[in-house]
């Protein structure tokens, strides 16, 4: 097995009896990374209020360009960047003209969207339809999508308590109009962790995903794909929303016509930089997201052969592989004994996380053989 901690050797040498497996969670940086975020302070250094120029015209079209490759999309001006998702929910939302907001969404989506939701709701600012995470739930977002009665829907490309992967979403992008409803996908667990493709259905739904996670950026870097004439003008915005005089509406708001009219004010471009110096690494490597996965497969198998010889194994792993199919970067462990496990594993230097009674334990890149064998030899104690 090919191994890539050379790629980490900062990260790995900063805590080196660390065994950190919430890769799904905080992924660790690789070097590349130290070199983007040094070379956002050497521009500002360099550049002073000249650097913009460096950002937007160099910077920002690179990073456009590789989350285009990644999701096989046509025209990389549909992609958009702040810093963070949530950021993207408030423009989205506000674009929306009725009010109450009318939501259609899932049960098992981000803390974030579910937070901001409920205060919507408390301030009557939103009706929320939620459909229960079971074998049926495509079939009924589908079907209530259908009907008409909804303004956005909402489900993760892949379900971030359970790894569960969203089917049908071409199905669902086929209900989107730009007079509504909208359909918005959160892939902050698919991004660069399956293969995304969004080609056909990227002129009818709004993408969003961060580098926080598999794109291994850190904080301060998430993108929108936002398809052409839908929410033209968000009601949230910011002076970077207008950047493009072409937007213009003489006497009015003008907006950019692409996706930069979701912009908002001045940002941190540290995290452009690191996306784009991680992006470039890769390429380098010869890493794409089928190898990323292909390395990660077969970590998983010898991590699932060996939980049968641990407490674990009586946990019920809600996110088996399948065949061929798409699979999430980590595994989902239903037991009562999650936040136990979890505990006594980091008294250990085992970095894992819980999301209520379920454990999961994220691979990625700088994993090997012997990390998992570890684990599973420090999983027998606990």
């Amino acid at each position: 097995m090919t191994r890539y901690k050379h790629l980490f050797q900062r990260a790995l040498a900063a805590a080196p009896d660390r065994l950190h497996f919430a890769a799904h969670s905080h992924h660790l940086w690789p070097d590349a990374s130290f070199l983007g975020h040094q070379a956002a302070w050497d521009d500002a250094a360099r550049l002073a209020d000249r650097k913009w120029k460096r950002v937007l015209d160099e910077i920002w079209p690179a990073a456009q360009a590789h989350v285009a490759a990644e999701l096989r999309l046509r025209d990389a001006a549909s992609i958009c960047f702040a810093p963070n998702t949530h950021d993207f929910l408030l423009r989205i939302a506000s674009a929306i003209p009725r009010r109450p907001l009318r939501l259609l969404a899932s049960e098992g989506e981000f803390h974030s969207f579910t937070r901001q939701t409920a205060r919507w709701v408390e301030a009557g600012e939103a009706v929320v339809e939620t459909v229960p995470v079971d074998d049926a739930m495509e079939e009924r977002l589908i079907a209530r999508a259908a009907s008409g009665e909804h303004d956005l829907i909402v489900v993760s490309q892949v379900l971030f308590s359970t790894g569960r992967i969203t089917g049908r979403l071409d199905e669902l992008a086929a209900l989107a109009r730009p007079e509504g409803p909208w359909l918005l996908i959160d892939g902050y667990h698919g991004f660069m962790a399956v293969e995304t493709d969004l080609s056909t259905i990227a002129d009818r739904a709004f993408y969003v995903a961060g580098g926080y996670k598999y794109a291994m950026s850190g904080e301060g870097v998430a993108m929108l794909h936002a398809p052409p004439g839908f929410a033209p003008r968000p009601v949230t915005t910011g002076w970077y929303g207008a950047f493009d005089e072409l937007g213009l509406a003489p006497g009015g708001v003008g907006y950019a016509p692409d996706a930069r009219r979701f912009l908002g004010a001045t940002f941190d471009p540290s995290g452009l930089y690191r996306f784009v110096a991680v992006r470039d690494m890769l390429a380098r490597e010869g890493v794409a997201t089928a190898t990323v996965n292909s390395h990660v497969a077969g970590l998983r198998e010898r991590l699932i052969s060996g939980l049968e010889n641990t407490p674990l194994g009586d946990a019920e792993l809600l996110n088996p592989p399948f065949g061929n199919e798409p699979v999430a970067r980590f595994l989902a462990l239903r037991s009562g004994h999650a936040e136990r496990w979890q505990a006594r594993l980091l008294e250990r230097d085992v970095i894992t996380d819980v999301r209520g009674d379920v454990l999961r334990i994220g691979l990625g890149l700088y994993h090997d053989a012997r990390d998992v064998d570890r684990l599973c030899e420090i999983l027998k104690e606990i």
